[in-house]
């Protein structure tokens, strides 16, 4: 992973500490100037809002971390600081066990930003959503929204669109570790060496705004932010003030942030299943044990949360870890033993799925009851696959391999949905 510190003096925050508005006055390029244990929620979905006016070039919203944990930025349509320039995105980038935010910054050309596929223009790879010519700008209308105002300098472009997106179906929101694993190209390191301007002073407000909404807050709304876009600085500026009014964040507000990391040794075990079976440390056998294991555990913190309110004891939280360590140990040894298998297309399928399961719960999306249910029919499949290489001689056969993907596609609807429906992880203290 292309690291900015490396290039530009390294200014780390003590962990879980400084606001990122507050030091909003640090350059652009100054590199990572906040650092972070947790990991950001996964990005929400929206709908990009109608351009307000010719010119305007748009800026995808973005978690970023304040004095009550992660807040959501909305996404907002704004005007350039010059003639020329383009927005480069913000982005998070996991490195030596933290989470760094490298802030956003314009210049003549865009950079590099984690490989992160924030839409509408920005799909990880530069930006496709326009470009200058001459002092005017022109939109592609293959991504850009500009059907409510009279732009004459539009165009369509669809093949630009599919080069530079990085497919990102878990809506990953960093760079690194478990997130997206991409690379600073030669081109995109240059133009982090080229002049830049700050983000503009309309820009620090809009942040400012999010951070004082609670409703962007990711322990209220569960990475599921109340407004994720605006289409324009003012407007969001309105209902920010109004939210700030009715229902200001509170000292619990920033306690509970600050805490705020749903199911994250939950994620952390299903991320190791996945890793052991990528690399073939782990069968598809050992794979079941493991997911049989987690499984009971998602269920019973899951069953314990809903005897107590939604939390737990602090006599349950010790029991959890004590069965998460054993868990951890049996992970542990059947990725070292001499059991292997070569990697190949049928385990990957099943730690991509193991995968899905994870960053569903670190992002809060999917609960720890939705967890065991996943965990469970992905046992059932792991041990089907195991018992059928064993009776083939360690292989299987092309009508096993057609009925294994089938539940595979199942499984993957289930986890989709769990994802995607109203059911979000409450802040979660530990396991």
């Amino acid at each position: 992973m292309f690291v900015r510190s490396k290039l530009r003096g390294l200014l780390v925050a003590a962990t879980l500490a400084i606001p990122v508005f507050a030091l909003s006055s640090l350059p652009a390029n100054a590199g990572v100037f906040l650092s972070v244990t947790v990991a950001p929620p996964a990005l929400p979905v929206y709908v990009q809002p109608p351009l307000p006016a010719p010119g305007y070039i748009w800026t995808p919203g973005y978690w970023a971390y304040g004095e009550a944990g992660y807040y959501w930025v909305p996404g907002v349509w704004v005007q350039p600081p010059s003639v020329g320039v383009l927005w480069t995105p913000g982005y998070w980038g996991y490195a030596g066990g933290i989470y760094g935010w490298h802030g956003g910054y314009w210049g003549p050309h865009v950079g590099f930003y984690g490989g992160v596929n924030y839409g509408y223009g920005y799909g990880g790879i530069g930006f496709c959503g326009g470009m200058w010519r001459g002092g005017a700008f022109a939109y592609n209308g293959a991504v850009a929204n500009v059907t409510n105002v009279h732009v004459t300098n539009v165009y369509v472009d669809r093949t630009v669109v599919n080069r530079t997106t990085i497919v990102n179906v878990n809506n990953t929101s960093y760079n690194g570790g478990t997130g997206i694993q991409a690379h600073a190209s030669a081109t995109e390191q240059q133009a982090f060496n080229e002049h830049h301007y700050e983000p503009t002073a309309n820009q620090l407000s809009h942040q400012n705004f999010a951070a004082q909404d609670r409703s962007q807050l990711a322990s209220v709304n569960h990475g599921r932010p109340e407004t994720p876009a605006a289409s324009n600085i003012n407007s969001y500026h309105q209902v920010a003030q109004q939210h700030a009014q009715s229902q200001p964040i509170s000292t619990a507000d920033r306690s509970a942030g600050r805490s705020y990391n749903p199911n994250t040794r939950e994620a952390n075990q299903d991320q190791r299943v996945a890793n052991g079976l990528r690399s073939g440390q782990m069968t598809a056998g050992e794979a079941a044990r493991a997911d049989r294991t987690q499984s009971n555990i998602d269920q019973q913190v899951h069953n314990d949360r809903v005897a107590n309110g939604g939390k737990l004891t602090t006599q349950e939280h010790q029991q959890i870890n004590g069965e998460q360590n054993a868990a951890s140990r049996q992970i542990y040894n059947e990725n070292h033993n001499a059991n292997t298998i070569t990697p190949n297309a049928v385990d990957n399928r099943l730690a991509n799925q193991q995968q899905r399961t994870a960053l569903g719960l670190r992002s809060g999306q999917e609960t720890s009851g939705e967890a065991a249910r996943t965990n469970q029919r992905q046992a059932g499949v792991d041990q089907q696959i195991h018992n059928e290489r064993t009776a083939n001689g360690g292989a299987l056969t092309p009508q096993q391999r057609q009925q294994i993907n089938h539940e595979q596609n199942q499984n993957s609807k289930q986890i989709y949905n769990q994802k995607h429906n109203n059911n979000t992880a409450k802040p979660a203290h530990g396991a």
